[in-house]
């Protein structure tokens, strides 16, 4: 739904009634994961839930729903004649709920998008199918809710479940039994997760940043350029960054909050710089740490980060040299280097060419 926000929002405030629908869960080589939405009014089509393949068919469906008001769970895929002959031949299968939006079905979508806008947390829970009202939701935030998916204790768990998934920036589906019971899977909700983006922090204000900074936000990272340079770290040099930062590298990665899902990219090579960052870096719980730097410079960094009292299973954390092997020389093809190791470390591919390899092609998160 973030992708296709700024529309549903014009029609939610206009009083328009429109049908959302969204991929609640996906089999094999689904084109589009959880969370990816298309909205219908009238004849006006925003967003994707296939890549193309049945998005004619939800459309007639979208509208359907509209006006019958009662939402409805499909499922498409080559087990079923049907939706294989609306053109899902990828071999996948997806389910997707369609529902009518409006302000007066979902009255908390505005609040919703203000935290979205505000890269706030916050998760949509539905239910999707069981003996309870399909299309009941709950606004779950860390510290309120709104709306009901109906017992009391229902809620209760539910509310602790999208906590949690919103912690981790997780989207999916929970199976509970009529009164919340998670041992039983008489319902299921689907628990859609709007958490803040992830964070890229790239060191070292030089034109492989700019390049970095632009993929970056490509991918959906907020992205911060750091350098204690303030002649090379302004906006002007940075327009993609979401913020530049002049401050001694290691210095400032101390004072901000780092996660799992934070990449940082060391793009300085220069030791008085990069040392005593990656000294931080590596003891930080980030999902990826990179370095740039020719392999001399790699072994030389090596060294002085032992000397400095890193351990061998902190320096196995460093992705040095950066980046996947793809024969990069500039700038940008670099920044195409690295987004391709981020997306690997992610999904886990093999970082082979397709054409080489067998079995599925989308992986497991």
């Amino acid at each position: 739904m973030r992708d296709v926000l700024p529309e549903i929002m014009s029609w939610w405030r206009s009083g328009l009634e429109f049908g959302l629908a969204t991929v609640v869960g996906t089999f094999s080589s689904a084109p589009r994961p959880p969370g990816a939405a298309m909205a219908v009014h009238g004849q006006e089509v925003v967003g994707s839930v296939s890549g193309g393949c049945v998005e004619g068919a939800v459309f007639e469906l979208a509208t359907e729903v509209t006006q019958t008001r009662a939402p409805v769970l499909q499922r498409y895929g080559v087990s079923d004649d049907d939706a294989f002959s609306v053109g899902l031949t990828c071999g996948g299968i997806i389910d997707i709920l369609v529902e009518p939006v409006s302000r007066d079905t979902f009255p908390e979508l505005g609040q919703v998008a203000e935290s979205i806008e505000k890269h706030e947390p916050v998760a949509v829970a539905t239910v999707i199918s069981g003996p309870g009202q399909v299309g009941a939701r709950r606004v779950i935030w860390p510290d309120r809710a709104s709306g009901s998916l109906g017992p009391r204790r229902l809620d209760d768990a539910v509310d602790d479940d999208a906590r949690g998934m919103l912690a981790q920036g997780l989207t999916g589906i929970r199976h509970y039994g009529g009164e919340g019971e998670r041992r039983l899977d008489d319902l299921a909700v689907f628990v859609h997760s709007f958490a803040p983006p992830p964070r890229m922090l790239v060191f070292g204000a030089i034109d492989f940043a700019a390049a970095v900074a632009r993929i970056g936000k490509f991918l959906g990272y907020h992205v911060t350029v750091c350098d204690a340079r303030p002649v090379f770290a302004t906006a002007k040099r940075f327009p993609e960054a979401d913020e530049v930062v002049v401050s001694w590298p290691h210095d400032y990665l101390s004072s901000v909050e780092v996660d799992e899902r934070t990449a940082i990219c060391v793009l300085t090579h220069d030791p008085k710089f990069d040392v005593p960052l990656l000294e931080v870096a590596l003891r930080t719980p980030a999902g990826y740490v990179g370095a740039m730097g020719s392999r001399r410079t790699h072994d030389d960094r090596m060294a002085r980060l032992r000397e400095a009292g890193m351990t061998e299973d902190e320096l196995a954390r460093l992705r040095s040299p950066i980046g996947l092997d793809l024969g990069a020389r500039t700038p940008e093809e670099t920044a195409v280097s690295i987004a391709a190791e981020l997306i690997q470390i992610r999904w886990g591919g093999s970082g082979k060419p397709l054409s080489t390899t067998r079995g599925r092609i989308h992986r497991d998160t």
